[in-house]
């Protein structure tokens, strides 16, 4: 599935690449990409970190037009939401879900697993599937559903469109994005690891390859990631591969702005209230 770039949402249209932790601090802090799209190239500009809350949402305030592609999920999975009887609309549910805090959202997750079979604890949504993304009724390793309760709410209440879900400022969107699913076209084995134990010459060519592959466009999404040799190097030495997650979900986000408005290249009819990440329609027959 290729794109033409939209003259409406390219040029002066600032991307940004988000790579998310539900408790930012400065050892572990949200790790921002920004650049621009041109042509069929993504000129990546700048890597940012975010070591706190009031950073974030300072970002999420900018003046767009900006798009940006943060990987955390926008939705919950609407089977979960139904059994939970939980608002069935997604700005409802946002509210209802930043109400109950960490402690009763954890506390009714699972509670929720806990009176499903064996073996199916963990519903996911649509977009799960395809894109061979974690449940986010997930709360540890990755804890994906803490994500979705510290990123969505920030993003509703900072007033953003969120593509195909919420209408708010038409010149700052927010699409999912989720960096494995990009990175697993380009590469299968690991890339990156929070463990020093970890920290392999193993790892450290994988991500090599994945940033040469991002640099020649080598990939379904088609875009080329045009970077300095410094900031190709940073990609390749940060061993939590935090850097280059972002610039993947900035590729991603490029993408939803060379579709444009007012689908920005999601699927077509997908849930609305449980969200949809950005080329997960591709499936594995994009490789």
């Amino acid at each position: 599935m290729a794109h033409h770039p939209n003259p409406a949402w390219t040029g002066n249209v600032r991307l940004l690449g988000v790579d998310f932790t539900s408790a930012p601090r400065p050892a572990k802090p949200i790790t921002v990409a920004s650049g621009h799209l041109d042509g069929t190239s993504i000129h990546l500009e700048t890597l940012e970190h975010c070591p706190d809350w009031t950073s974030f949402d300072a970002m999420l305030a900018c003046p767009g037009p900006w798009l940006g592609g943060f990987d955390f999920p926008f939705g919950l999975p609407r089977r979960a939401v139904e059994d939970l009887g939980w608002p069935l609309d997604w700005a409802e549910l946002v509210a209802h879900c930043a109400t109950l805090g960490r402690e009763r959202f954890r506390a009714a997750l699972d509670a929720y697993r806990q009176s499903r079979p064996m073996g199916s604890r963990y519903p996911h949504r649509a977009t799960d599937l395809p894109a061979r993304s974690h449940s986010p009724l997930k709360l540890v390793n990755p804890p994906v559903g803490l994500m979705f309760l510290e990123g969505v709410p920030r993003l509703y209440a900072a007033g953003v469109t969120v593509a195909g879900m919420h209408c708010g400022d038409p010149a700052r969107v927010a699409v999912e994005a989720y960096p494995g699913l990009l990175a697993r076209w380009i590469r299968a084995d690991s890339y990156k690891s929070d463990d020093r134990r970890k920290h392999t010459a193993e790892r450290t060519q994988a991500r090599a390859h994945i940033a040469d592959a991002l640099a020649l466009g080598n990939h379904p999404l088609r875009l080329r990631l045009d970077m300095s040799a410094q900031l190709r190097q940073r990609l390749i030495d940060d061993h939590s591969g935090d850097l280059l997650d972002a610039a993947l979900a900035l590729v991603q986000a490029g993408w939803c702005v060379s579709a444009g408005p007012p689908g920005f290249g999601l699927q077509d009819g997908f849930d609305a209230l449980e969200g949809w990440i950005a080329g997960a329609q591709l499936g594995d027959a994009a490789v």
